[in-house]
């Protein structure tokens, strides 16, 4: 089977062990994290963990089915590039005095979309955002052009190009099921 990259998007409440809970899981299959992300969801009291890793397709359902398993995960999706609005962001460190001997860098802003977030005597500093070959090209062109001092690449943040979250979903079906059961419950009282 051909491997692909694909996004794992965990559902769970804040817990404290859940990263590793799920982290464990990879290591097992010898699966190496590419991206790693979590913040609080769209859903109060839930946070959203996303990942990137590269696989099969049948390994990646096995993956996501073991974390679905774990108690303190709600649920557990993959999805591929095609289901997702997703982007990066970077941030690069370069020497004031060197970006200055390339004249203007305005052609630069504007080729690459990136805003300047600190200008001081001895560096500046850039923010990217865009998808990981975008953040990359630029990296490689500052480094073969000037030099990079620093340089980090957040984990990919993403999310599905649904309506809503898909664990509202699941949570709306689960309420109804609920609801349904507690009238069926009464009704036999």
């Amino acid at each position: 089977m051909e491997k692909t990259l694909y996004t794992v998007i965990i559902f769970s409440e804040n817990t404290v062990g859940v990263l590793n809970q799920i982290t464990v899981i990879f290591t097992r299959r010898g699966l190496n994290i590419e991206t790693l992300s979590v913040s609080p969801s769209a859903i109060a009291g839930i946070h959203k963990f996303t990942i990137t890793v590269i696989t099969t397709q049948d390994v990646i359902e096995k993956v996501v089915q073991q974390i679905d398993k774990r108690v303190d995960i709600l649920k557990a999706y993959y999805n591929t590039d095609e289901d997702l609005v997703h982007q990066e962001i970077a941030l690069y460190k370069v020497a004031t005095d060197k970006l200055l001997e390339l004249g203007s860098i305005e052609k630069m802003i504007r080729d690459y979309q990136i805003h300047v977030l600190e200008l001081t005597e001895n560096c500046v500093v850039f923010e990217k955002t865009g998808h990981y070959q975008e953040t990359q090209k630029l990296f490689e062109e500052l480094s073969s052009t000037i030099g990079v001092l620093q340089f980090i690449r957040s984990g990919r943040i993403a999310i599905t190009k649904s309506k809503v979250e898909r664990l509202s979903d699941m949570l709306e079906k689960m309420s109804k099921l609920e609801q349904k059961v507690n009238a069926t419950t009464e009704t036999q009282e």
